[in-house]
């Protein structure tokens, strides 16, 4: 019987979870929501690393490694890719193409949270879409700014940062809204190359915002990779059709 672990993480990857049998799992790190009506088995929780991986994968005989974790997520892509060659089975992945800059964008790729720090001296009123990582830095917080982060769930901010939880997908007019409301003078982003978090650089083109773009993490190779959703559900679908 072919057994198939999908590695959960982009909103991709719950459509791939709602094509798998019973046989099968989706394996989720435990933020966000867990879903309770797929037919395949839910796992939560971490594996131990690399090594760990590879055992949960012999011990559940997979013999299919799928990768459709969040682009920025770059180690627990490594472990996967170094899972399948610990435990000698296949590794695919599902790597979204990154947004590309439009006329009228003023991006400004920064590697790293003190670069973006720097880039971000002459803003006032910026809004984070980077997840909760800056939720780590609200003492530092310069005096003259003020901070708006968007996260999937609303976290304590403080007197000069407020915290606003929403998911996605995003409607253009409220991004508008919310540029508007908060007078958004610089927005930071990982560039997640996702559909429903994609209007908010829109309204950044028609603003003339600047866009300070988180940059992407080196991704391991494996056997195969889709940048398309349908092309890689053809192929499981020919994979577990052997």
């Amino acid at each position: 019987m072919k057994r198939i672990l999908l590695l959960g993480g982009v909103t991709e990857a719950l459509a791939i979870a709602r094509t798998l049998g019973p046989e099968h799992i989706y394996s989720l790190a435990g933020i966000g929501r867990v879903p309770t009506d797929l037919t395949c088995q839910v796992r939560v929780g971490g594996y131990g690393g690399a090594e760990g991986l590879a055992q949960f994968v012999q011990d559940q005989r997979i013999d299919l490694l799928l990768d459709a974790t969040h682009p920025y997520a770059a180690a627990i892509s490594h472990n996967a890719a170094r899972a399948a060659q610990l435990s000698g089975i296949t590794c695919w992945a599902l790597r979204r193409p990154a947004w590309q800059p439009q006329p009228g964008d003023d991006w400004r790729e920064v590697s790293d949270w003190s670069e973006l720090i720097q880039a971000l001296k002459p803003f006032h009123r910026p809004l984070f879409t980077l997840g909760r990582e800056p939720l780590q830095h609200l003492d530092e917080i310069p005096a003259d700014q003020f901070w708006t982060l968007r996260a999937l769930d609303v976290y304590p901010g403080n007197e000069r940062c407020e915290v606003i939880g929403a998911r996605g997908p995003f409607l253009i007019d409220d991004e508008r809204a919310l540029f508007e409301r908060r007078q958004i003078d610089v927005l930071i982003s990982k560039n997640s190359g996702s559909t429903a978090t994609e209007p908010k650089l829109e309204v950044a083109r028609e603003r003339g915002v600047p866009v300070l773009v988180l940059k992407r993490p080196a991704l391991p190779a494996v056997e195969r990779e889709f940048e398309s959703m349908n092309d890689l559900l053809a192929a499981l679908a020919a994979h577990t059709d052997r």
